[in-house]
C-alpha cells in the first residue's frame, strides 16, 4: 500500500497528509489491569514503568484484532465515524472534548486510552454506541478491551475542527489560529535515513488528564515502546494564536541506538521556488515547509531553504546547548501556491525551544525524494553527540509551538524572504559547464533604514567551485535587498556547501542563509 492511498484515510484530519504507513507498524501493550478499573496514576509511576518495561523484551501487539476489522476494506473503514454527541467531556464543564479513532484496515495495532481524574486512571472500554457505522461489511460483536486506533482533541472555540490529533506510531499534529494542519511532530525518531532502515516507536497507550473547570491547559501523558527503547511523555496543550506544546520526555533504551533523534519533525517539500525539479503540476509550489531555521547555541540566526533532492541527503549542523529550531512554512501568500483545496499558505510552522541544556549534538535535516506531495519527505530533530546506552535514562524537556509565526525569530536582523534558483552565465562567454544563480531576498531587521548610497556587501562563501558576478541592491517590492551571485561548479558531482550574509562594513545585516547545491549528472551540465 502506497502513500497516495493511505492519504486517504486522514481525510477527516482538516485536508491533512497521511502518516507514513512504515510508521504504522510498531506495537503497544495494556498496562491497566481491567477496562474501566480505576487504577492510581501520576508520571512518577509512568516513568517508573517504561524503566522497567526497557527491562523486558518488546513484544509486538500489531494485528491483535478480531478478524471483521482486519479484513474491512477501503470503503467500510471510511464508513465509520465517532459520533460528536459521545465526545470525551462533552457534557462536563470543561473546554476540551475528545474523539476516538477506529481500529481496522491500516490501524491493526490497539491502542489504550486511559481518562485520568483526581490520580487515578480508567482504560476507556471500546463502546459500539461511539461510532456510526454505514457499511457493508458487519463488525460483529466487538470485546470492551478492543482499544482504538488514536485519539482527536477540541476546543470550546470550535467544537467542529481539531485542535490536535495523536494517530499512527508515535506521530501527532497540532493547528494555529490558522485551523490549519500540515507538519507532524513525533516522540522520537530512531535510525531515520540509515541503510538498517528507520524504526519507528509507537506510543502504545496514553492517559489523558481531565482539565479542572475553566482550565485553559490539557494534560496528555504517552508510553514508548519499540524494539529498541522505550518512553513515558507528558505533553502540556495550551489553544491560542500559536498553539504551545510544553513536553517532557524520559528515555530508556533497550539497546544501543546508533542514531537518535529528539524532538523530530516530519514535513512535506515537493517544489518550490528554489527547486522545480519535479514542477510538472499546475500549482506554482507545493510544500508543507519551506525551510529549517535554527538559532545555535552561539546566537547565529541559519536558514535552509528545503529541497526535493534527486538522492537521500542528509545535512548535519553541528552544535552546542542549540536555542531552537523548525521548520517553517514562510510563505504565506495564496498567490505562490493557487491550491484552494489544501491551502499551504496556512499551514503551520512548528518550532523546537529546548527547556534546559542539551550539550553537544547536532540538528539534522534530512531530506528525501519524492514524486508528490503525498509523501512526507523531510525530517529534522536534535542528534545528541553521545548515543544512547541501555540502563540510562535520558531526560528531554521543551517546547512546540505550531502556527503561523514561530516564537523566535531574528529581532534585529533581516531574514530571508525568498530563494530563486536558474542557470546564470554570461551571454556570449563560453565555459565548460553552465554556471547556476542564485537570487536571495531579505526583508526587515535594519535593512529599511540603510540609505540608497550604503555599500551593502553580499559576503559567500562556496566549499567548493568559483562564486562570480555578485550583488546586492535595494528591492523595493518588498522593503528589502536581494542578494545574486553565480555558482560555477568544478568536475566533481559531489555537492557543494554555501552560506550568504549581508553586511554594511563590520556590521552583520542578515540571518546566516545556507545552501547545498548538487550538480546534476555530466551528461547533463552542457547547454546546447
Amino acid at each position: 500500500m502506497d502513500r497516495r492511498t493511505l492519504i486517504k484515510t486522514f481525510v477527516s484530519l482538516a485536508g491533512a497528509q497521511a502518516l507514513p504507513l512504515s510508521a504504522l507498524m510498531y506495537s503497544g501493550s495494556s498496562v491497566a489491569g481491567e477496562v474501566g478499573e480505576p487504577k492510581p496514576f501520576s508520571y512518577a509511576w509512568l516513568k517508573g514503568h517504561a524503566r522497567a518495561l526497557a527491562g523486558e523484551p518488546w513484544v509486538s501487539h500489531e494485528g491483535e484484532l478480531p478478524g471483521s476489522l482486519k479484513n474491512l476494506s477501503w470503503d467500510d473503514y471510511q464508513a465509520i465515524g465517532f459520533r460528536p454527541e459521545e465526545a470525551l467531556w462533552r457534557n462536563d464543564d470543561n473546554a476540551f472534548q475528545v474523539q476516538l479513532f477506529h481500529l481496522g484496515l491500516y490501524f491493526k495495532t490497539p491502542v489504550r486510552i486511559h481518562e485520568v481524574e483526581d490520580g487515578e486512571a480508567r482504560e476507556l472500554a471500546y463502546k459500539p454506541e461511539y461510532f456510526r457505522y454505514e457499511g457493508e461489511q458487519p463488525l460483529g460483536t466487538l470485546p470492551e478491551d478492543l482499544g482504538y486506533a488514536g485519539f482527536r482533541v477540541h476546543f470550546h472555540t470550535d467544537y467542529e475542527r481539531d485542535l490536535a490529533a495523536f494517530l499512527g506510531a508515535s506521530y501527532f499534529r497540532a493547528v494555529g489560529s490558522e485551523m490549519q494542519y500540515g507538519l507532524s511532530a513525533r516522540g522520537l525518531a530512531i535510525d531515520t535515513a540509515l541503510e538498517s532502515g528507520e524504526e519507528f516507536p509507537q506510543f502504545s497507550a496514553f492517559w489523558l488528564e481531565k482539565p479542572k473547570p475553566g482550565s485553559q491547559n490539557m494534560v496528555v501523558y504517552a508510553l514508548l515502546d519499540s524494539p529498541s527503547t522505550t518512553g513515558a511523555f507528558a505533553f502540556t496543550l495550551t489553544p491560542g494564536r500559536n498553539m504551545v506544546m510544553s513536553v517532557d520526555a524520559a528515555i530508556y533504551p533497550r539497546k544501543p541506538i546508533q542514531r537518535v533523534g529528539v524532538a523530530p519533525l516530519t514535513s512535506m517539500y515537493q517544489t518550490g521556488e528554489n527547486d522545480r525539479r519535479m514542477a510538472y503540476d499546475w500549482r506554482p509550489e507545493i510544500h508543507d515547509s519551506d525551510g529549517l531555521s535554527i538559532l545555535n547555541g552561539q546566537g547565529e540566526w541559519l536558514w535552509r531553504p528545503l529541497v526535493n533532492p534527486r538522492s537521500l541527503r542528509v545535512n548535519t549542523f553541528v552544535d552546542n546547548n542549540p536555542r531552537g529550531f523548525g521548520l517553517l512554512q514562510r510563505d504565506r501568500r495564496f498567490a505562490n501556491y493557487q491550491d484552494d483545496g489544501v491551502f499551504y499558505e496556512k499551514r503551520p510552522s512548528t518550532w523546537v525551544t529546548p527547556h534546559d541544556d542539551w550539550g553537544k549534538g547536532s540538528v539534522m535535516l534530512v531530506e528525501i525524494p519524492t514524486k508528490d506531495e503525498t509523501f512526507d519527505n523531510i525530517v529534522a530533530f536534535w542528534h545528541p553527540e553521545k548515543p544512547m546506552e541501555p540502563g540510562q535514562e535520558y531526560l528531554y524537556s521543551y517546547t512546540l509551538s505550531w502556527g503561523g509565526e514561530p516564537p523566535m525569530e531574528p529581532e534585529e536582523l533581516a531574514t530571508v524572504q525568498a530563494t530563486r534558483t536558474g542557470l546564470g552565465g554570461v551571454v556570449g562567454k563560453e565555459r565548460k559547464y553552465f554556471s547556476w544563480r542564485f537570487a536571495v531576498d531579505f526583508a526587515g531587521g535594519a535593512l529599511p533604514l540603510v540609505g540608497d548610497d550604503a555599500e551593502v556587501e553580499p559576503v559567500i562563501t562556496a566549499s567548493r567551485g568559483e562564486v562570480e558576478i555578485t550583488s546586492a541592491r535595494p528591492l523595493d517590492s518588498i522593503g528589502g535587498y536581494r542578494a545574486m551571485f553565480d555558482l560555477v561548479p568544478d568536475d566533481s558531482l559531489e555537492p557543494i556547501d554555501l552560506r550568504l550574509q549581508l553586511k554594511l562594513g563590520n556590521q552583520v545585516l542578515t540571518e546566516t542563509w545556507l545552501y547545498q547545491y548538487t550538480p546534476p549528472p555530466k551528461d547533463e551540465r552542457t547547454l546546447y
